[in-house]
């Protein structure tokens, strides 16, 4: 439980310029040059995708392994593991809000594309904002912990209270009911466009909207990974590159997915789990920083407990599943 002082990483500009515009461009590539294609991707294709992008993300950790420390790469598959969970939860509500929309299925993939690229800004921002705090004002990390905890209360005061998470999460908020009444629109779907021409005004297109509403929805869900992330390492490299990768092929694992989401019954208990001990741990590191308490939580304490909550809670749902399923066929005979 004790931790070993680490040395902070030294990451000169030019490595941050060519990180960044690597990361980027391959989404970029990814998602509006090797998918223009107004089709929609069949299982293998998915399947060949996410492989070959956690591949990518575990060939780049061992790379800070070797050419760093193993103590950072450590870190960084932390901060992986724990982003690539969040964004499955993520992808729940992607799907209510596509479905709500009724985006045509060869068009999801372009809206899921372009709420991505605007997430990877909004990503940047948040960790600039937040390396910035931590640097700074150490207790911050009381703040951050404290929001964890609540966050994992309300998740599972929604689990025990067997709310229609379908109906919650897929009603438009106040913000997306004022754009719609406010902003001209064609009340159709254009392709990919934005925005077009009607009798001679611009008006914009249900693409428009749509991912206006995947972006509201990334921006809550920031608000929860960042702080998260924040808790298993402070290095701002690590938590860039390991929320960038945790985004890659989150548009392929919706497609690969998306029809098994509601198998994972337990999620939101794992998460729960998840972020109470990421919060507990935020916490703790602060008391640690004041010399409140002598020890704190180790990086391959908190990347075991990852590993396990989420092997369990996949383990767990698909046993349930497995007899749900049973007991549905017995049913019927």
């Amino acid at each position: 439980m004790f931790l070993l002082e680490t040395p902070r990483m030294d990451i000169h500009l030019y490595t941050w310029v060519i990180t960044i515009v690597v990361l980027v461009g391959i989404i970029v590539v990814d998602g509006l040059v090797l998918h223009r294609q107004e089709k929609v991707p069949t299982t293998a294709e998915s399947a060949r995708s996410t492989l070959f992008y956690i591949a990518l993300a575990c060939v780049f950790g061992v790379g800070i392994g070797i050419f760093v420390n193993w103590e950072h790469a450590a870190q960084y598959f932390n901060g992986y593991l724990l982003e690539k969970s969040l964004s499955v939860d993520n992808l729940f509500l992607f799907l209510i809000i596509l479905e709500k929309q009724r985006v045509p299925r060869e068009l999801q993939h372009f809206a899921l594309t372009m709420g991505i690229l605007a997430a990877l800004v909004l990503r940047g921002g948040f960790i600039a904002l937040g390396a910035t705090l931590v640097e700074k004002f150490a207790w911050i990390f009381f703040l951050f912990g404290a929001y964890l905890l609540y966050t994992a209360y309300t998740i599972m005061r929604d689990y025990r209270s067997h709310e229609d998470e379908s109906e919650h999460k897929g009603e438009d908020g106040a913000f997306m009911r004022w754009i719609k009444k406010v902003v001209p629109t064609t009340g159709t779907w254009e392709h990919e466009r934005l925005l077009v021409k009607v009798d001679g005004k611009r008006a914009f297109t249900l693409m428009f909207f749509t991912i206006a509403s995947l972006e509201l929805a990334d921006l809550m869900f920031a608000l929860d990974s960042i702080p998260a992330i924040f808790g298993v390492t402070q290095e701002p490299y690590i938590v860039f590159t390991a929320s960038i990768f945790a985004l890659m092929g989150l548009r392929q694992l919706f497609f690969l997915i998306g029809d098994l989401l509601e198998k994972l019954q337990y999620l939101s208990i794992g998460l729960f789990f998840l972020l109470a001990f990421i919060g507990i741990k935020l916490i703790l590191h602060a008391l640690h920083h004041y010399g409140i308490v002598e020890w704190e939580v180790s990086t391959m304490v908190s990347l075991l407990f990852i590993v396990v909550d989420l092997g369990i809670t996949a383990l767990v749902s698909i046993l349930k599943a497995k007899k749900d399923a049973k007991e549905a066929l017995a049913q019927t005979l």
